[in-house]
């Protein structure tokens, strides 16, 4: 048991190390990093507790640390992220007791580089005995709320701009409650027996989603079946948009993984979904995805820029289309802690021009009366409402049609904005536009 937990932790820093100091992505390294590791059950959902606790906690621990290390570029970068990851554990998991966490971090730093565990006892025994500083003593508000839930400071001050300072908050506190695992329900009729079955409750937000506190669902039969497929609540929003009759033809833009390709997909009779991407291998996850659900008779793949949709396509080619735009995937932060850190405020200016340029094409391909939904995973209005906006200013024969939902908290200007406080789900924007003439 001993030399699996000290197992355990070494796993976790070899992970940290990666997103920390070679720029992985977190859900990446973890699930590669699992799928390879002979630990227990117990022992990989301990190790995902503390690279997403230490990710998304990053800026709060460097802060406490900052306390007690003079110069942290005078350190191994392990030996800096075996810190965070150790004072994650102290201050956040209370299972734990601290000198178990104390003692594992003094044998792995020894079995590093000797004489480097003198220095992690010292430093993690220090902040034992002096207690942590107050972050309440930060006195520009901004910099105490980048500290206290982990955001920089220019997030911070979007949101509270966007927001407001209460809501702000409470979106900023949101994002430390537990993911809830959600799905969406392939055939309706079933969805009473599979809620049952997986011990799941209905979804407050869409009719096809059940959700839990938390789940494995990839694992089961049901997925693998294709009765089941793993898909955040607010998303499965998206395709309902498009109040698809079944004969349509349809263009999912910028279609991978496949999730809503393949609810669109769910909807057709004799019509098809064209779905695009830039890559070979998010195409094939397309296929994937859709021959495990069953409806890849009703789907298209092309590799293709959804910018080029157009001058490949021409005129009239779609009776709907689909833009799920790239965007900052702010709304998506509690599940992907990484994306605080590596975004910035000008990337809204440039993600804003190539969603505009992607309606601009995809726009001149769909028929008269027919249907565009813009949707984003992020909550900020530049990449949102104002896309909304410009679009509509440029292009007067289209008209915004309004959606509307049975939760009015969800509803603005006509379209769907779903921040992560509202319903514990991912933040997400949808809206609609016809074309009139």
């Amino acid at each position: 048991m001993e030399v699996k937990q000290i197992n355990a932790r070494e796993e976790t820093l070899h992970i940290l190390e990666a997103v920390f100091d070679q720029g992985a992505y977190s859900n990446i390294a973890l699930n590669q990093a699992l799928e390879k590791s002979l630990l227990s059950d117990k022992d990989k959902s301990f190790v995902t507790e503390v690279v997403y606790g230490t990710v998304a906690r990053k800026i709060t621990l460097e802060w406490y640390l900052a306390h007690v290390i003079e110069d942290r570029e005078k350190l191994d970068s392990w030996l800096y992220d075996l810190l965070m990851m150790s004072l994650y554990q102290l201050v956040y998991l209370d299972r734990i007791p601290d000198h178990a966490v104390v003692n594992e971090a003094v044998q792995i730093a020894k079995r590093r580089k000797e004489g480097s565990e003198k220095f992690v006892n010292a430093i993690l025994r220090k902040l034992l005995r002096e207690g942590l500083p107050d972050i309440d003593t930060i006195k520009r508000k901004n910099k105490r709320y980048s500290v206290q839930y982990s955001l920089p400071v220019w997030l911070v001050k979007e949101l509270i701009e966007e927001y407001g300072e209460e809501r702000a908050r409470a979106i900023f506190e949101s994002l430390y409650q537990r993911n809830k695992s959600s799905i969406r329900v392939v055939e309706l009729g079933e969805k009473e027996t599979l809620a049952q079955l997986l011990d799941a409750q209905e979804s407050l937000l869409a009719p096809s989603a059940l959700v839990k506190e938390q789940g494995h669902f990839a694992g089961h039969s049901f997925f693998k079946e294709g009765k089941i497929a793993i898909q955040d609540e607010s998303s499965q929003l998206v395709a309902p948009a498009l109040e698809l009759q079944g004969d349509e033809w349809v263009l999912d833009a910028c279609a991978a993984p496949g999730g809503k390709t393949t609810h669109m997909a769910s909807y057709l009779t004799t019509g098809k979904v064209t779905a695009l991407d830039l890559y070979d291998y998010k195409l094939k996850l397309i296929q994937e995805n859709a021959n495990r659900l069953h409806v890849a008779d009703k789907i298209l793949t092309k590799k293709l820029d959804a910018t080029k949709v157009f001058e490949t396509f021409g005129t009239d080619a779609f009776d709907k289309i689909l833009v799920d735009a790239p965007c900052s995937g702010i709304g998506l932060i509690r599940r992907k802690p990484d994306i605080k850190y590596t975004k910035k405020s000008a990337d809204f200016d440039s993600l804003q021009s190539v969603q505009l340029a992607i309606l601009e094409s995809v726009c001149q391909s769909v028929r008269k009366d027919g249907i565009i939904v813009y949707s984003t995973c992020t909550i900020m209005g530049k990449e949102n409402f104002e896309v909304v906006h410009k679009f509509l200013e440029n292009h007067p024969n289209f008209e915004l049609v309004p959606l509307n939902h049975e939760r009015k908290d969800i509803l603005k200007n006509g379209c769907i904005l779903i921040t992560p406080e509202l319903y514990g789900s991912d933040g997400f924007f949808i809206s609609r536009f016809k074309r009139i003439s």
